[in-house]
């Protein structure tokens, strides 16, 4: 059995052997603390890192992200940026008012009456819930977001960029061998997308992928990656996802990501204590996630 990690954005400038044992460690310092060990070997451990590719290619990357931390008119953005950063804004503060952070009158009085009332259709409107979100909410920063935006769009929308990055993915997944595919951020996106489309072709099998802080969701991904199948290859999927986290909006499910079946099992029940509430440690460091994917590995 191989295990198989697929990390996610803003991994560009870091040691592609320190990372992968950053991830390994945050999982087997779980399972220790359960009384478990992490049954696969190191050899049987891959992970493809392209967080320099990724960085390297964006073109106009650093540009873009800038437009939308300075407040600019984000003319540089296209409908897809915009569309999504506009999803994680309204959302983001719906989660403020669940969460007593704030109050509907509040962000009248910050927002605006008007802007509330026609919705996030402009990009003065977002930059300015932006800012609100900066100041006032954890792990909000409009940086995180920016960035966020920013990969996704790369990923998806430059072919170019796709290539080098999924050839690397293709690599490290065995043909004819099972293997547990644990996937992060971003790279729930990449996973997907090449197992639904290049899995039975490849003769992979995935008895679990599992999706960690996943944007997948997200409307203007979910259209980006239409028309939306549960990979033919894999055996069972497991989202996990902290309500907080600023980039996994929703949990995997209809209407939201309206996947046939065989379904996705979501847990939501993380509570993931880095800043931004989206890091990879702690979802590994979760015990119903670690103990999910030791199960499948055993």
């Amino acid at each position: 059995m191989k295990l198989v990690l697929i990390h996610g954005r803003a991994q560009e400038g870091k040691d592609s052997i320190a990372l992968k044992a950053f991830w390994v460690r945050a999982l087997r310092d779980r399972l220790t603390s359960l009384g478990l060990s992490l049954p696969v070997s190191e050899n049987d451990i891959k992970f493809p890192y392209y967080g320099d590719t990724l960085y390297d290619l964006s073109s106009g990357a650093a540009e873009t992200t800038e437009v939308i931390v300075r407040g600019e008119e984000g003319d540089d953005l296209d409908e897809f940026s915009r569309e999504m950063l506009a999803e994680i804004v309204d959302r983001a503060l719906e989660r403020a008012k669940e969460r007593g952070e704030t109050t509907e009158a509040e962000l009248q009085e910050a927002l605006g009456q008007d802007v509330l009332e026609r919705g996030f259709l402009n990009w003065k409107v977002v930059q300015k819930a932006l800012e609100w979100l900066d100041e006032k909410v954890p792990g909000a920063s409009a940086a995180s977001i920016a960035l966020a935006t920013r990969d996704v769009h790369d990923y998806l929308k430059n072919p170019g960029i796709q290539h080098f990055i999924e050839s690397g993915i293709r690599e490290a997944i065995p043909s004819g061998e099972e293997s547990i595919v644990v996937s992060h951020s971003l790279g729930t996106v990449v996973a997907y997308n090449l197992l639904r489309r290049e899995g039975e072709a490849r003769g992979w099998k995935v008895p679990l992928f599992v999706t960690l802080g996943s944007p997948l969701a997200v409307t203007a991904i979910k259209n980006a990656l239409r028309p939306l199948q549960f990979p033919s290859v894999v055996s069972a999927w497991y989202n996990a996802m902290d309500t907080d986290d600023i980039v996994a909006l929703y949990p995997l499910e209809a209407p939201r990501f309206d996947v046939p079946s065989p379904g996705i099992e979501n847990y939501t029940g993380v509570d993931n204590q880095t800043s931004n509430q989206h890091g990879i440690s702690g979802y590994l460091g979760d015990p119903e996630v670690a103990k999910r994917i030791r199960q499948a590995l055993e």
